[in-house]
């Protein structure tokens, strides 16, 4: 299996790359500022899914297609891009019923959380920061003399992601809290509606014009 040292070598790599906010946290950070905590920390759920099904394609084979095509890894950015962009569109439509959505009692959430950790799911498995990293720094990790690399690689996968969950969350949780003030006025929580809709979109921009110079 994975040695201490790899282990904790891939551990440093992971915490550098993760403390440089990207699409994931930016994302979190939108959906805490547009529907809050509880939106917030699903939206963290369904990220480390996502990422976490980028380490299998990666054990398994997948994603080094998507890293060595071109074409692949230019679909799946777009993909991710367009769903990013018309979240933030959906979130800028919907601003004036933020009122509505930070008074409704906690039982009764204004997005199915299951939507909600499937939408965190998508963008984390089309993050393109995840697909480079886990397709071409993930696999110099594994001790191949000692075999059963796909095994290795879902170990090793667990670093970055529960590193991500932990900064995630206080990434979301932080958003949500700011929230709260803006929530005692209902134009500034239509404003805070607005912006995170327009981060949303501009991250998706931002997606789509970034990444793979090849």
């Amino acid at each position: 299996m994975v040695s201490a040292d790899r282990l904790l070598a891939f551990a440093v790599m992971s915490l550098l790359v993760i403390v440089i906010p990207g699409p994931s946290v930016l994302f979190v950070i939108g959906r805490a500022l547009a529907h809050g905590r509880r939106t917030a920390l699903a939206t963290v759920l369904g990220n480390v899914v996502g990422s976490y099904l980028l380490v299998a394609a990666v054990a398994f084979g997948l994603g080094s297609l998507v890293e060595r095509s071109v074409t692949v890894f230019l679909a799946v950015k777009l993909a991710g891009a367009a769903y990013l962009v018309f979240l933030g569109v959906q979130a800028f439509r919907h601003r004036k019923d933020m009122k509505i959505t930070a008074v409704r009692p906690a039982g009764r959430p204004a997005r199915g959380d299951l939507r909600t950790v499937a939408d965190g799911v998508l963008v984390g498995c089309t993050n393109p920061k995840g697909i480079v990293f886990f397709a071409a720094v993930l696999p110099q990790f594994v001790d191949r003399a000692a075999g059963g690399l796909p095994a290795q690689m879902l170990v090793l996968g667990l670093v970055p992601i529960g590193i991500g969950l932990i900064t995630d969350t206080v990434w979301g949780l932080t958003a949500a809290a700011a929230r709260g003030w803006f929530a005692r006025s209902e134009r500034r929580l239509s404003l805070i509606g607005g912006a995170g809709g327009f981060a949303m979109i501009g991250l998706g921009v931002t997606v789509a014009a970034t990444g793979r110079a090849d």
